[in-house]
């Protein structure tokens, strides 16, 4: 059994934001294989509060027992009002709000205090090499915890974090590092087990409307909620990002989890910028991988593994099986 805690910055339900985190959700919730123990959310894809409304809505439906806690609602030291500017207006800027009619907002339910540092490293230090942390946001809780539970980095079990773009056209950075560039640094350079989803495999995914048809056709309400969620998002990437369907970047931390040979892997080591034009920009900086090294000084800290190419159809399969087979 996998003990799983799950941060992140859901946005189901949500005009213009992305939608991968529920399908992650959704998916560490279906797979049997997962103990989903914990949820908790960070400023991101949605502002934190929006976020948490989002998380305690999907908990609600689908397991109401399953604790969610409200996290950072800033990075470590990234202004915010630049990355909310990008994110919370662009479904304005180009007309597309539209899209999600009929679809229900998630109440906003930020009343209770941010405690998602504390829960989330209290389950992992009280259980020492048995938690799984799957970080699908920006890394600001995770790097909190670090600061106030030191010992965190040697008792989580593994940390599997979507962030990173190595070589991605059009992207000097990934919005998870570049929210936060001194989360991702300080997380990545804590000696913690990490495995890193870049965004160079993610977007190697796609699911499209026929996708959907399919979860829709299993009458799982599970389904039906990522259907009738996914479905608005999905048109909006079709037409700003001339995709036929959309990327789905987080599941695939989950997917992977689930059945490691969906992707082939690679052991680098990587490091984050922290100035100029490209900080928040991640880079492979091992040995084995500069055929120039000049000037560059050797690694500081350990090795992760990377996820280099992806089996969509593989990883389309497994999502369709666990969430159709769902029920509350």
């Amino acid at each position: 059994m996998i003990r799983l805690i799950i941060d992140c910055d859901p946005g189901n339900g949500i005009a213009g934001a992305n939608v991968d985190d529920g399908l992650a959700l959704a998916l560490a919730l279906a797979a049997p294989e997962i103990s989903l123990e914990l949820i908790t959310t960070v400023a991101g894809n949605t502002p934190s509060e929006v976020g948490y409304g989002v998380a305690c809505d999907f908990a609600r439906r689908f397991a109401p027992d399953l604790k969610v806690a409200r996290g950072a609602s800033r990075a470590l030291i990234e202004p915010a009002a630049p990355w909310r500017e990008h994110l919370d207006r662009k479904v304005d800027e180009v007309g597309l709000r539209h899209l999600w009619n009929g679809v229900p907002i998630p109440g906003h339910t930020a009343t209770e205090p941010p405690m998602a540092v504390h829960q989330m490293s209290e389950l992992i230090c009280n259980n020492p090499g048995e938690i799984t942390l799957v970080a699908i946001g920006p890394l600001t809780n995770i790097a909190l915890a670090m600061q106030c539970y030191p010992q965190l980095a040697g008792l989580v079990k593994q940390i599997v974090i979507m962030g990173g773009a190595f070589n991605v056209d059009g992207y000097l950075k990934d919005t998870n590092f570049g929210i936060d560039p001194e989360a991702a640094h300080a997380v990545l350079t804590s000696g913690a087990d990490i495995v890193l989803v870049p965004m160079d495999v993610t977007i190697q995914t796609l699911m499209t409307h026929r996708d959907l048809d399919l979860l829709a056709a299993a009458k799982s309400p599970l389904g039906r909620y990522l259907v009738d969620t996914m479905r608005p998002w999905m048109d909006f990437s079709m037409q700003t990002r001339r995709l036929p369907g959309c990327w789905i970047h987080d599941v695939l931390t989950v997917a992977w989890l689930l059945e490691p040979g969906l992707a082939t892997v690679v052991t680098d080591n990587v490091a984050i910028s922290l100035s100029g034009i490209g900080r928040g920009k991640s880079f492979r900086c091992g040995p084995q991988s500069l055929r120039l090294a000049v000037n560059v000084p050797p690694p500081s800290s350990a090795p992760v593994t990377i996820l280099q190419t992806v089996d969509n159809q593989g990883l389309l399969a497994l999502i369709q099986r666990h969430i159709s087979r769902f029920s509350c």
